[in-house]
């Protein structure tokens, strides 16, 4: 009587998983450019937003305070209550570093990537007024 061999191994050959590994690559390779200039967009229009938050918090300490705009962010933080949360012109947010200039007669805010091309596309400005530039 003759044995019948039956091959019951289960799994995936190495041709298989090397077909695989090179779909993910390839499909890797196409959405992440999409991904990162997504991201920079993102950063771009976060610090936009931040500038529009400073200035309107300036022009509305200037509106309570006889035309005088603030000549620290520390006037907008500090107040009771605050004009403002949260001080922007300290430190990193969103890949982008803020540069404070205050003076009693007017200001302006400069929004600066950390690295350009990859954490924002361009500076913005915004001075009195709320003039973005």
């Amino acid at each position: 009587m003759r044995m019948k061999k039956i091959n019951n191994r289960k799994g995936f050959t190495l041709v298989e998983i090397m077909i695989v590994v090179a779909i993910i690559a390839l499909l890797a390779i196409m959405a992440i450019p999409g991904l990162l200039r997504a991201k920079v967009s993102a950063n771009d229009a976060i610090a936009k937003s931040n500038l529009r938050t400073l200035s309107t918090a300036s022009e509305s300490y200037a509106s309570d305070n006889n035309g005088n705009y603030p000549t620290a962010v520390t006037s907008l933080t500090g107040a009771t209550p605050p004009y403002l949360n949260t001080d922007f012109c300290t430190g990193t947010q969103s890949g982008f570093t803020y540069t404070c200039t205050q003076a009693a007669t007017g200001y302006t805010f400069l929004a600066t990537p950390v690295t350009a091309g990859t954490t924002g596309s361009k500076s913005f400005t915004m001075t009195t007024g709320g003039v973005l530039k």
